[in-house]
């Protein structure tokens, strides 16, 4: 059954993409994430029950690594084509298997060491191709809040698997996206009181409303596959990135993004050194 919640969970979160990235004609990364999260709060706050100051400071932790992985992310999607974001976002994998190193003391054998390889260099091909559509600044800088954002995320699914052996996912859920909500609140205040003479206003757009709805049933799909006694992070963590394909083939069909083919081979080249990865680890 987890398998299944987490095939929904990666259709889900590939639209969700998607949807942030048209959203950004309209509106700064700051407000979306806030109008989108505090409507995601609202839909959960049945869900918010009292517990331990312990429970709580847990999941403040980690309010600001999502905080952090979102608001990068988003950054890095006002910089490149939605079709690189996706391809970089394949590699979580790989650094959620480099956090395992340090805490855990795993270590590689020959066929994860080349899945490893693979990714690496995958993610160096599309570094280098990116400058072709954006300048190079603006290239190196979106490329850099998306190895932010991944690393964030990463860090998080791996959080994730050790608060929810003692968490019920709707606890988690529901107070994480309060205080995700009040962190981008504090960032969105920031941003007024140092610029307020070019400090862009608030411009409703259904999309956050839809933003809001898929990021509430995709993580609610993800908490519920994490929480399966049987459950396997890496597999988890691989059939999530699985949504990068749904978000690739929206740049290219709908977006219309350039250098589809050079793009869709270098995702390829990712998504095998992630299964070489994953195959290595079982």
């Amino acid at each position: 059954m987890w398998l299944w919640l987490s095939v929904g969970s990666a259709l889900l979160l590939g639209v969700y993409d998607i949807a942030k990235k048209q959203a950004l004609e309209r509106n700064d990364v700051y407000w979306i994430l806030l109008g989108s999260t505090a409507l995601t709060t609202l839909f959960l706050s049945p869900f918010l029950s009292v517990g331990p100051l312990f429970d709580h400071l847990s999941l403040v932790v980690k309010a600001v690594l999502v905080t952090l992985s979102w608001v990068s992310g988003l950054k890095a999607m006002e910089c490149l084509p939605l079709t690189t974001v996706s391809t970089i976002k394949a590699s979580r994998p790989l650094f959620v298997l480099i956090f395992s190193i340090f805490l855990f003391g795993e270590r590689l054998n020959l066929q994860q060491w080349l899945g490893a390889a693979v990714v690496m260099l995958a993610l160096y091909l599309i570094a280098r191709s990116s400058g072709q559509e954006t300048d190079k600044i603006t290239s190196a800088r979106g490329i850099t809040f998306m190895i932010i954002s991944v690393l964030a995320g990463a860090a998080s699914a791996l959080y994730d698997k050790i608060i929810l052996q003692q968490l019920e996912p709707l606890f988690v859920q529901s107070w994480t996206n309060l205080y995700v909500t009040v962190l981008l609140g504090l960032l969105l205040l920031g941003q007024f009181l140092a610029n307020r003479q070019h400090f862009k206003v608030f411009v409703w757009d259904w999309r956050i409303l839809l933003i809001a709805v898929l990021i509430t049933v995709s993580d609610a799909l993800y908490f519920y596959s994490l929480k399966d006694p049987d459950a396997l992070l890496s597999v988890i963590s691989m059939m999530r990135r699985t949504s990068v394909i749904i978000t690739f083939l929206g740049g290219a069909l709908l977006l219309k993004e350039g250098h589809i083919r050079d793009k869709a081979l270098v995702l390829a080249l990712m998504l095998a050194g992630v299964a070489l990865l994953l195959s290595g680890s079982a």
